[in-house]
């Protein structure tokens, strides 16, 4: 069962590998060629790695955009700040236990306008996501965030958060200092929160580890990553108990940035570049940027009262209500 379950997993990432082993094998040509026939030769080998590339990453399911979501070089908070803001001077501490180093926040400009930035943050290598509890926000996180967002409130600064983690951490010492109880502050005082908020789920956005810093005005996705109350092997383990079942749960539940916006559970899906933003982190950058800018735009020129009576509207009409009779 488990190397069934491996097997489904890396498949996704094996395809990856495989296509990226040919890019590379067609630059290497394109270095050795010395004719202009044998260039192209070369361009046309180029083309259709391409239009591979293309063609794998249109037809994936729910389950393999959840492993795109999870890339290890899927650019991550610390990423975003460097490629779209300057100025930016990170801020730590809740001020009340400690500083929690899966969210990053901080204050800093984009585009020249003034902002907060809020984000999950994982680690590239094993320590890095040892530091950064795998992306795992504990309560001082949250109330670190909610710091900075009040401070943002109180500067008239727009906030813009960025969601990659699966999930809040779910470990004793986090229940033991109010777990629950930070995440729901976290909601209930972004719903008034007297200025812009613009969410971005940028990878994966696990239930209550992501909402507690994704009520906002906007909230985007990228094409590539995914939304949900409860990762699908976590899903399957619970319908099924049976963790291998995890792709049959990622259809069941409709994690898809286009089922999200069907849905309205989101406003916008963001393209990404050829082969995923892990590929292009500066394509992606620009694409998103732009796109945030526009957003900011619009958001910047309501009142206060307009914005908060959009947001609750937003968020109070997102379920379904159905009449049973007696």
């Amino acid at each position: 069962m488990c190397a069934a379950k491996d097997r489904k997993a890396t498949s996704t990432l094996d395809r990856q590998r495989e296509i990226e082993r040919l890019e590379r094998d067609v630059e290497e040509l394109r270095r050795l060629a010395s004719t202009q026939e044998n260039e192209a030769e070369v361009e046309r080998l180029k083309r259709e790695v391409l239009e591979l590339r293309r063609e794998f990453y249109t037809h994936l399911g729910p389950w393999q955009r959840a492993q795109i979501a999870r890339h290890p070089q899927r650019p991550y908070t610390s990423d975003w700040i460097n490629l779209m803001f300057t100025d930016f001077v990170e801020l730590h501490g809740d001020r009340g236990f400690g500083d929690d180093k899966a969210l990053i926040t901080g204050l800093g400009k984009f585009r020249g306008r003034p902002v907060a930035v809020i984000g999950h943050q994982k680690g590239r290598d094993t320590k890095q996501r040892v530091v950064r509890n795998f992306g795992q926000p504990k309560p001082e996180g949250y109330r670190k965030a909610l710091r900075i967002m009040q401070l943002a409130a109180k500067f008239d600064r727009p906030i813009l958060t960025f969601i990659d983690t699966p999930g809040a951490y779910p470990g004793l010492d986090a229940e033991e200092r109010g777990q629950g109880e930070a995440i729901a502050r976290n909601l209930r005082e972004m719903a008034r929160l007297p200025v812009p908020i613009v969410v971005t789920v940028t990878g994966e956005g696990g239930s209550g580890g992501a909402l507690a810093i994704a009520v906002g005005d906007r909230v985007n996705i990228l094409e590539n990553g995914f939304y949900s109350v409860i990762s699908p092997e976590g899903c399957a383990s619970i319908i099924w108990r049976d963790s291998t079942k995890a792709e049959t749960a990622a259809i069941a539940m409709k994690i898809m940035s286009s089922d999200l916006k069907e849905l309205g559970i989101i406003d916008e899906i963001i393209p990404e570049p050829d082969g995923g933003a892990h590929s292009d982190h500066e394509g992606a950058a620009k694409i998103l940027g732009d796109v945030l800018e526009r957003q900011l735009l619009v958001l910047s020129n309501q009142s206060r009262r307009d914005l908060l009576d959009s947001r609750y509207q937003k968020f109070r009409h997102m379920c379904q209500y159905f009449d049973l009779g007696a």
